[in-house]
């Protein structure tokens, strides 16, 4: 059992999907995970396989640890390791602060910050049996910074970013790197349930010092990196990949 395995929760679309095709390309079989976009995951799952790669198509509420618990159970009978594990699933309730519902801040945080945390749980066990492994998660800036209607996320977020601080002093002696990505405002699929989806845009394009926007590719450049070896120094950190809009006051 030498073949590398890569999870990437949800990889139906957007990020995750770019992330998954690109760890593909790399020699690795895929676990993809998804909750609801079951057409969208099985085009992907087609994309890997014809890049010659295994890929396990996992249906899974990352928000439900019983559920989260079943799919790794799968990993381990299908591949029987785990060596990549990318926590890129996320949800929320895009609200002012003053709508919030006590199950909007239970469903938004169960999903982005409590998934983090079991699934990380859940991969270390796997990735110690091969002597290690690497884990990047997933942020925003709404972590470090007010954007409107972004409370739940925001928060979830910021717990993300914690997590993966704790989780990488944690997991260092077995030899487990663990990261995060955070970016700015890019145009996938989950920015079209944001109500003020075109004014974050157009404020991404003209006030991005580097002249654009922040695309998926760049995210996927930065995640890869750091999964690669000559990552294995950065431990716990938070990486911003946002053309340097997050530097302006």
């Amino acid at each position: 059992m030498t073949q590398k395995v890569a999870l990437i929760t949800g990889s139906s679309r957007g990020i995750g999907k770019a992330t998954a095709l690109r760890l593909a390309k790399e020699g690795y079989d895929i676990v993809l995970n998804y909750a609801r976009s079951k057409s969208q995951a099985m085009e992907t799952a087609a994309e890997i396989e014809a890049l010659g790669q295994k890929v396990l198509v996992v249906k899974a509420n990352v928000g439900d640890v019983a559920k989260i618990k079943s799919m790794f159970e799968e990993i381990k009978e299908t591949f029987g390791r785990l060596d990549v594990f990318v926590s890129n699933a996320a949800s929320g309730v895009l609200r002012p602060i003053m709508e919030l519902e006590e199950s909007h801040w239970n469903w938004t945080m169960n999903i982005n910050s409590k998934a983090l945390l079991f699934c990380a749980q859940e991969a270390a066990k796997l990735m110690e049996l091969n002597g290690g492994g690497k884990i990047v998660s997933i942020s925003s800036l709404g972590a470090i910074r007010y954007l409107e209607n972004y409370t739940t996320v925001g928060v979830s977020k910021a717990a993300v970013e914690a997590l993966t601080r704790y989780l990488a002093i944690e997991l260092a002696p077995k030899n487990i790197v663990v990261n995060a990505v955070s970016g700015g405002a890019i145009d996938t699929a989950a920015l079209t349930h944001f109500p003020n989806r075109e004014e974050l845009l157009a404020e991404a394009k003209e006030k991005t010092p580097a002249g654009r926007m922040v695309e998926i590719d760049d995210m996927v450049n930065t995640i890869m990196f750091l999964l690669s070896d000559q990552a294995s120094m950065i431990r716990g950190q938070t990486i911003i990949v946002d053309g340097g809009i997050s530097l302006l006051v």
